[in-house]
């Protein structure tokens, strides 16, 4: 079995002009593209990205997210996201990452993410007869689910 990250933070990314808003620093709709694209990289590193979803007809479908921005990121700073299975069944997937300024260090934003798998096209219910993605990343050993990250500051209300 090979060893697998936890957290996974292979997924970094830069800042581009036009996602800089009216006031000088990048529109906040573009962190969550960058914590998607982090997302599609965990995804094909644990074996659920496009070629899976291609061939097996599953995939996955975002029902919750929640961000907290911490932090304004500007033209060109180049970030990284750490991303942490928090937990994973047969029909959800729940993920949390953390974005950080690779120039500062500091953490600029958080998501935690709650992601149904379905098949395609979505029929409105998991299929949990399916190839069960979840069991993929969680039953193989690769990732334990880290039931309290620090991302998700349960300590502070």
């Amino acid at each position: 079995m090979t060893s697998f990250p936890a957290p996974f933070d292979r997924y970094q990314g830069e800042v581009l002009p036009e996602w800089i808003d009216f006031n000088g620093h990048m529109n906040l709709a573009y962190y969550t593209v960058l914590f998607d694209y982090a997302t599609d990289a965990l995804f094909e590193a644990i074996g659920i990205g496009h070629a899976y979803k291609d061939t097996t007809n599953h995939g996955t479908f975002v029902a919750e997210t929640h961000n907290l921005y911490e932090r304004e990121l500007l033209i060109g700073e180049r970030v990284r996201v750490a991303t942490q299975i928090v937990g994973a069944d047969g029909k959800r997937l729940h993920l949390a990452h953390e974005m950080f300024n690779l120039g500062s260090g500091e953490r600029a934003a958080t998501q935690e993410l709650m992601l149904l798998l379905l098949r395609r096209p979505m029929l409105g219910s998991p299929d949990p007869t399916g190839p069960a993605a979840a069991s993929r990343c969680r039953l193989s050993g690769e990732i334990a689910p880290d039931p309290n990250p620090q991302s998700l500051r349960l300590d502070q209300a």
